[in-house]
């Protein structure tokens, strides 16, 4: 039972801030370590397809078109087209994604480490407020310089949506474009980290004594409340209140540093 409670409460909280741009993977760093729920590293990303199939329930019409393109070869409408942008914006992600897995995770594990990322964040979000949104297309260039940020946010307390999102508004791409091709660009990242994930890592899942009715619980937690935390995100940005973010993400890292620094944690 506690094990179900524990699932249950990390698929929460998976689905409230992986669309939220406050950073998931850093809220489940900090609830792993400070209210003492761990979970292996591969259920942290199951946890990801429940919300990766809330990006599919949500532009569901969307990913329809984007396939009918695809399976006609039809790269010259607007949904065609986004199919090699997000071809450019995954190629980035997926190199610094796998130098990280390689070389750089254990040395980012730490809480300082989220603390700095999360003040890092809130900086990049509130910079959102000097965006001029004046292009309704995407260029290849925008769609690889989005793909970077998308990157760069595998460190945790870094924010894969606010990144992304910050990024497009920064490049003067309008926010329902913005918003869409973030949320579309997420799909086979979530995929690859998944595969990539579940390959190296699936003896430490069936170490871990997590049964299907768990791991099933944390899952429809987190696409529950997902579903919910997306539509509220769409709406903060249709309201141009996006920057708002950078101050929950300003007090959570200050406050971890500030712990840190008495050893509280």
């Amino acid at each position: 039972m506690n094990q179900l409670i524990e699932t249950v409460v990390l698929g929460v909280i998976q689905g409230l801030t992986e669309w939220l741009p406050i950073s998931s993977t850093g809220h489940l760093k900090i609830a792993e370590k400070f209210l003492g729920l761990k979970a292996p590293l591969l259920f942290d990303v199951i946890l990801h397809l429940g919300t990766l199939t809330v990006i599919l329930l949500f532009f569901r019409s969307d990913v329809e078109k984007i396939l009918s393109a695809l399976a006609h070869r039809n790269f010259k409408t607007d949904y065609g087209r986004l199919i090699p942008l997000i071809i450019v914006g995954t190629i980035p992600t997926a190199i610094m994604g796998l130098a990280f897995s390689m070389f750089l995770e254990n040395f980012f594990q730490e809480m300082l480490t989220v603390a700095v990322a999360l003040l890092a964040c809130g900086f990049v979000l509130y910079s959102t407020k000097a965006g001029k949104e004046k292009k309704s297309n995407i260029s290849y260039s925008a769609a690889l310089i989005i793909g970077i940020a998308q990157g760069i946010a595998v460190i945790p307390g870094l924010s894969r949506s606010g990144l992304t999102i910050a990024t497009a508004l920064l490049l003067g791409i309008k926010k329902d474009e913005a918003f869409k091709f973030s949320f579309l660009l997420s799909v086979p990242a979530v995929i690859g980290a998944f595969g990539l994930t579940f390959y190296t890592n699936f003896g430490e899942l069936a170490a871990s004594n997590l049964g299907w009715i768990e791991i099933s619980a944390g899952v429809a937690a987190a696409m529950i409340v997902g579903y919910s935390a997306l539509k509220l995100l769409w709406k903060v940005l249709t309201k141009r209140r996006f920057h708002v973010f950078a101050f929950y993400c300003w007090v959570l890292g200050t406050l971890l540093v500030i712990g840190l620094l008495l050893g509280v944690f």
